[in-house]
């Protein structure tokens, strides 16, 4: 099951525990929802899969571990792309007082209009 949830996100990058479940399902055939979640819990917790979840959005997963990259979001479609840190080394970020804490990520969520929503019409708000 971690095999064909791992086989799931191969080139479907940021996409949603029912976009996996739906891909584990044309993979094994029947599987519980719950069987999928725990799997993705597994996974991420193991480090072999990041979980990102854009404010009024799903959680969304992918592969790309290992390094302090950063997520554009579209405020229109919901699309989701990578973007590499563009300074330095992890964190990108430093906070002028860390009260204390020895950080070691800084997530950062870029919310724009993707260009297929930036040239159609205006999103709903």
């Amino acid at each position: 099951m971690r095999l064909a949830v791992l086989r799931a996100l191969d080139g479907h990058e940021h996409s949603t525990a029912d976009d996996v479940v739906r891909t584990v399902r044309d993979d094994l055939g029947s599987v519980s929802v719950q069987a999928v979640y725990d799997c993705l819990h597994a996974l991420t917790g193991a480090g072999l899969l990041r979980r990102m979840e854009p404010a009024g959005h799903p959680a969304r997963y992918e592969r790309r571990v290992g390094d302090n990259h950063h997520h554009v979001v579209c405020r229109g479609c919901g699309a989701v792309a990578d973007v590499d840190c563009v300074v330095g080394e992890a964190p990108c970020l430093m906070p002028g007082d860390t009260h204390g804490f020895t950080l070691d990520l800084a997530e950062v969520t870029f919310w724009g209009l993707c260009p297929a929503c930036a040239t159609g019409p205006a999103p709903a708000r």
